[in-house]
């Protein structure tokens, strides 16, 4: 394509009061970074560091003007290196996409081909950023589950933030794996919500965390999917039965950890850290294909709310505020 192509993209501009104001722009082909794959973004998503991004977070971006969005589905429009041919549908999610690399808030990205999974059948491109760095996050969590042992017969799995992005998918894919499973969360509200898409029980973050004060608490998980971290980790830990096995994904309620060894050296409970970012194309693979499979949530319209770009201020502002349940999917024309 000439590099004189333009489109149209979401851009985020430092202002010289260091402030950040956001727009629909005109861009070009040219603008965009390196790479070798140039894909036509039909959808993206809205994810918490999509926000921070595009809020001006310097944990996230530092370089402006920049367009967020670190999930994007559509077509490959030419692949230097020959990984993808025109017209592959792909998945791109984590990397430095949508932090420092123009992100799926625009019409189109120039990544690196390593970056970038062939859609698998079964899933829509629609679909596949219902799920997004989520559903990602969550197949992983699961998959780490099932590498560290954890059976649907060994008891009920608890899943923490149960009505965030991750969580409400994280509950929705172990249902679908044959777990029982427990969701915490802080909205009672939602409970009607969270048996809807696998739950079958819900609790309060209260319960998860009453006596966390105490070096150990009662065995009471088989295992668990933890997307807030701090004294809900903790406690978490500290109520995991023998040999079980925690994901952490999140550390939406601290990055603390305030725990001592007890649950791993009397109990041999395993702490296992979930990385979406840079995580190795084969496990991505094999995460995606369960996600099109076995593990595709039965009602995963139900868990996203569509947008298009035009409108995502409001729901930019509801995130930061943690009013956001499940997944929002951002369509571009």
């Amino acid at each position: 394509m000439d590099l004189a192509t333009t489109f149209k993209a979401v851009v985020v501009e430092k202002t010289e009061d260091k402030r950040f104001v956001r727009s629909l722009k005109e861009r070009t082909l040219a603008e965009l970074g390196n790479g070798d794959l140039l894909v036509r973004v039909r959808y993206s998503s809205l994810n918490y560091k999509d926000a921070l991004s595009a809020t001006g977070h310097p944990g996230v971006t530092r370089q402006f003007p920049h367009t967020p969005g670190i999930d994007a589905a559509g077509e490959v429009v030419a692949c230097d290196s020959g990984a993808f041919a025109p017209g592959d549908r792909v998945i791109v999610t984590g990397f430095d996409l949508g932090m420092e690399t123009d992100g799926g808030w625009g019409e189109y990205i120039r990544i690196p081909s390593s970056w970038a999974v062939r859609l698998p059948g079964g899933l829509t491109l629609k679909e596949s950023m219902e799920l997004g760095t989520a559903g990602f996050t969550a197949a992983l969590s699961v998959l780490r589950l099932e590498q560290g042992g954890v059976k649907p017969s060994d008891g009920d799995i608890l899943v923490t933030g149960a009505t965030g992005g991750v969580g409400s998918l994280a509950v929705s894919i172990l249902a679908r794996a044959g777990y029982r499973v427990v969701a915490a969360t802080g909205k009672s509200a939602d409970e009607a919500f969270l048996r809807s898409i696998g739950a079958a029980q819900v609790i309060s973050r209260g319960e998860v965390t009453e006596g966390g004060d105490r070096p150990l608490m009662k065995e009471r998980w088989a295992g668990a999917v933890d997307v807030v971290g701090g004294e809900t980790l903790a406690a978490v830990l500290k109520s995991i039965r023998y040999g079980g096995t925690v994901t952490c994904c999140g550390l939406v309620g601290s990055p603390d950890l305030p725990v001592n060894v007890f649950p791993f050296i009397l109990r041999g409970v395993t702490l296992v850290g979930i990385d979406s970012v840079n995580a190795p194309v084969a496990t991505r693979q094999k995460a995606w294909e369960r996600l099109a499979g076995p593990w595709k949530p039965e009602r995963l319209a139900e868990l996203s709310t569509e947008v298009v770009r035009e409108n995502l201020d409001e729901k930019i502002d509801a995130i930061l505020q943690g009013a956001i349940r499940g997944r929002v999917v951002v369509a571009l024309p």
